[in-house]
C-alpha cells in the first residue's frame, strides 16, 4: 500500500484527464480547481488502480470517485451494472445519485438509487431495465439481489463511500455478502473519514495494492461538530432524546 499527502499547488481539472463533457459541467458550476482529496485520488483512479481515500466529510470525496469512474465508464462499452456505490444512509444515496445523474447525463450514463423506507417495485423496475451505476445501502441492495432483480457479473468498479460509518452501523456482514457476488477482477475505491483497524482489515480483504491518499488528520472528528456520548439503556433512549432536545443549550 502506497500513500501520498496533498501538495501545495493543486492542478486544474483540465489537467487531470477528466472527460471533457464532465469538465463543461464543472465549468458551469464554477468548479475550477480540485480539492486536495480530488487532486490526489483522481489520477490513480483514472489509471484503474484501487484507491483508499482518507478525508473528512465535506472535502469533495464524492467527485473524487465520480469523475474518474464516469470517465472510465464512458471510454468503455457502458454495460449495465458496471459500477456499484455502497453508502451507509438513504440521504447519502440520494445525494450521490444526484451527482451521478448530473455528471453522467451528457455521457448517457444513468444511475439508480436503492435504499430502504420506500417501495421495492420502482427500484426493481429500474434495476431490471438496467442502469450503468447503482448507488445503494447494503441492506436494501441485498433484498434486491436475493429477489434476483439485479446481478453484477459485468461490474468493473466498486466504491465504498463513508466506509467507517457503514462499519459503525453494522453493515460489515452485508458488505461481505455483496462482495462475494461481485467479480474478483474489478477496481475498488474506498473512502473514509477515519482508518480504524476494522477499515484496515476490510481494505486488506477487498483492495489490491491500493494507492492510499490522505488529506489532513483522520483520527479526530470534524472540529465544527461537537460530539457527546450518553450511556443509556435501550428502553430509555426516547426519553433521554426528548430531554436533550428540550434542555440542551
Amino acid at each position: 500500500m502506497t500513500g501520498h499527502e496533498p501538495c501545495n499547488d493543486s492542478m486544474s481539472f483540465e489537467t487531470l484527464g477528466i472527460d471533457p463533457r464532465c469538465l463543461q459541467i464543472l465549468r458551469r458550476k464554477q468548479f475550477e480547481k480540485p480539492t486536495p482529496i480530488q487532486d490526489l485520488a483522481i489520477p490513480p483512479a483514472l489509471e484503474g488502480r484501487d484507491v483508499i481515500g482518507l478525508a473528512q466529510t465535506g472535502t469533495g470525496k464524492t467527485l473524487a470517485y465520480v469523475l474518474p469512474s464516469l470517465t472510465r465508464l464512458a471510454a468503455g462499452r457502458g454495460k449495465r451494472n458496471s459500477m456499484l456505490v455502497l453508502v451507509p444512509t438513504r440521504e447519502l444515496a440520494v445525494q450521490v445519485h444526484g451527482v451521478l445523474e448530473e455528471m453522467g447525463k451528457p455521457l448517457r450514463i444513468r444511475s439508480v438509487a436503492v435504499y430502504g423506507g420506500v417501495s421495492l417495485e420502482k427500484q426493481r423496475d429500474e434495476l431490471r431495465e438496467g442502469r450503468a451505476v447503482t448507488v445503494a445501502t447494503p441492506g436494501r441492495l441485498l433484498d434486491h439481489m436475493r429477489r434476483k432483480n439485479v446481478d453484477y457479473h459485468d461490474l468493473s468498479i466498486l466504491v465504498l463511500d463513508e466506509a467507517d460509518r457503514m462499519l459503525d452501523m453494522g453493515f460489515f456482514p452485508d458488505i461481505q455478502r455483496i462482495v462475494r457476488k461481485l467479480p474478483n477482477r474489478r477496481q475498488t475505491l474506498m473512502f473514509s473519514a477515519t482508518f480504524p483497524n476494522e477499515i484496515a482489515y476490510l481494505a486488506d480483504r477487498l483492495l489490491t495494492e491500493p494507492e492510499r491518499v490522505q488529506v489532513g488528520l483522520i483520527t479526530k472528528p470534524v472540529e465544527a461538530v461537537r460530539q457527546t456520548l450518553y450511556p443509556v439503556r435501550p428502553e430509555d433512549k426516547n426519553e433521554l432524546l426528548f430531554r436533550i432536545l428540550n434542555e440542551e443549550d
